[in-house]
């Protein structure tokens, strides 16, 4: 199967600071330039198995933002392509995963990250970045959720955690992730903060004591089952220092890409 990139342009869900934003025009740049390898690790051709990259324009709106996300995904999976999401911030992955799982039921969500994203709601706003997985869960879209790189939690994620069967496992736990996630429908959420900031300094919550770049590879390279699905987000291009995040996400999209079209 052939995948989509979509880019959504959205950090208005951010607690912090913009610029995750700008990311998707940031990675179509890198990821199109003849600078860059046309090739995966394993040699997939991105020109055989990437259909595009769409950028739709979002409304400041978040809850009309969240609406065409999930079109846009809808639309996708419609034409028969697997979405490859460049976010943007980490709430796009719940509207996102509202159009995968009307396609595919509830799947599998394997999600890298420093914090669980499992607030009921954060500073009033059940929409933020730091939420996605709860409305995800409540709604039902998620089977199994594991969670790799957690370093930055709290009481009330972690009772939330509890509550829906979680599998969180810290940067140090990364060989633990359980192998049965790897089988069967399985979508892919890396929040690039998840990453050691000596990996990704470009991120508006960086957290030491993360991921590598090839611990991430690794994981991807694991995926048996189909790969229905995957988003990158919360690149922020105003902290990547000569672009060292956003070679780390070109390169997490061809491994993905190339997953998908395996």
């Amino acid at each position: 199967m052939k995948t989509r990139i979509l880019g959504f342009e959205w950090d208005a869900s951010s607690s912090h600071s913009r610029g995750p934003a700008l990311a998707p025009t940031v990675v179509k740049r890198l990821l199109t330039s003849e600078a860059s390898s046309a090739y995966s690790i394993d040699l997939v051709d991105m020109r055989d198995a990437i259909e595009g990259y769409v950028i739709p324009a979002l409304p400041e709106d978040g809850a009309a933002a969240r609406a065409l996300i999930s079109k846009t995904v809808a639309e996708c999976l419609a034409a028969g392509f697997a979405p490859l999401s460049i976010g943007g911030d980490h709430s796009v992955t719940y509207p996102i995963l509202k159009s995968v799982c009307a396609k595919h039921g509830p799947v599998n969500v394997l999600h890298i990250d420093a914090h669980p994203d499992l607030h009921d709601d954060f500073e009033g706003d059940r929409f933020s970045h730091a939420c996605p997985f709860a409305r995800a869960l409540e709604d039902g879209l998620i089977g199994k959720l594991v969670q790799v790189g957690i370093r930055c939690s709290d009481p009330h994620q972690l009772a939330q955690a509890k509550k829906y069967g979680v599998t969180s496992l810290r940067a140090d736990e990364v060989e633990s992730v359980p192998a049965e996630i790897f089988s069967g429908p399985l979508y892919m959420s890396i929040d690039l903060d998840g990453l050691d900031p000596a990996f990704a300094p470009g991120v508006s919550h960086p957290e030491p004591g993360g991921l590598s770049t090839l611990d991430v590879l690794k994981l991807i390279r694991r995926i048996k089952g189909p790969l229905v699905g995957a988003d990158v987000v919360e690149l922020n291009p105003e902290r990547d220092y000569q672009m060292t995040t956003a070679r780390v996400v070109v390169r997490l999209v061809k491994e993905l890409a190339g997953k998908i079209g395996g």
